[in-house]
């Protein structure tokens, strides 16, 4: 099988029915998790929760009860979808992208990376059991200062960070996230993307700055994620105004998911 068949068996895929679906219901599913980060976080603000403010905090909301757990086996056969379709969209590239345009392909190998792990937890939590994101970032942390030059490798990885955090920045201050959309969502879907993609890049900057430390520092628990960038909010001047409007933009960004499972190009 040469480049061109791999290329059709991927476009055929990609043009499936229940691909796409999978891939629509995989970003409507992202768009619970995020509604459930900001719920934690607002309590947080307010001191009334000892939940994880990110991914394994809102699939750990979602496995107590069954309701909850049939979501979370629905959420592990939609982010699988979604991976599969960053997948072909890799191989073939995105409808409307340069050929050539490898950053492109590179990004969505990314995203299936990503998603391939929130399927990995949703299926963690649906069996019963569960996982921290905060610690499996400390454990990361350290495990990546134990290699040579380790330090150096943490605080690259924290740069990154950053750097993804200040693009989701200028993706939603310039509307640029209208670009991966087939339509115009509306007025409501296009704010709540704008105020979402601003505020999870403050977010994701937080926690770049975080793995900086760590590096610097020589300690790894002071990489503690999604959990540790929001709470670290809390104890700044303002701090409980800061965190209530991190955990708004949380949910924007959940509602315009909603709309993205709807218009995105898929």
């Amino acid at each position: 099988m040469d480049g061109h068949d791999v290329k059709q068996v991927a476009r055929e895929a990609s043009d499936h029915p229940a691909l796409e679906g999978a891939a629509r219901a995989g970003y409507a599913v992202s768009g619970l998790l995020h509604l459930l980060i900001g719920w934690i976080a607002l309590q947080v603000a307010f001191g009334h929760s000892g939940k994880n403010a990110d991914q394994s905090g809102a699939l750990a909301s979602l496995a107590g009860n069954g309701l909850g757990k049939a979501l979370l086996w629905f959420a592990v056969v939609a982010f699988l979808g979604l991976a599969l379709w960053q997948v072909t969209d890799a191989v073939i590239g995105h409808p409307g992208d340069d050929k050539d345009a490898w950053a492109g392909r590179a990004k969505a190998v990314a995203k299936a990376v990503v998603y391939l792990a929130l399927a990995w937890s949703a299926f963690t939590f649906a069996r019963g059991r569960s996982s921290n994101s905060k610690s499996q970032s400390v454990d990361f942390t350290s495990s990546l200062m134990s290699k040579p030059g380790g330090r150096f490798l943490v605080v690259v990885v924290g740069l990154v960070i950053i750097g993804v955090g200040v693009y989701h920045v200028y993706k939603g201050w310039s509307k640029k996230f209208l670009q991966d959309l087939e339509d115009h969502p509306g007025t409501w879907a296009t704010r709540a993307g704008r105020v979402g993609y601003i505020a999870k890049g403050v977010a994701l900057a937080i926690v770049g700055f975080l793995f900086c430390a760590a590096g610097i520092h020589h300690n790894a628990k002071e990489a503690t994620g999604l959990d540790g960038a929001l709470k670290s909010l809390r104890g700044q001047p303002f701090g409980t105004v800061l965190l209530v409007v991190m955990a708004l933009g949380f949910a924007a960004f959940g509602l315009y998911s909603f709309a993205r499972a709807r218009h995105a190009k898929v």
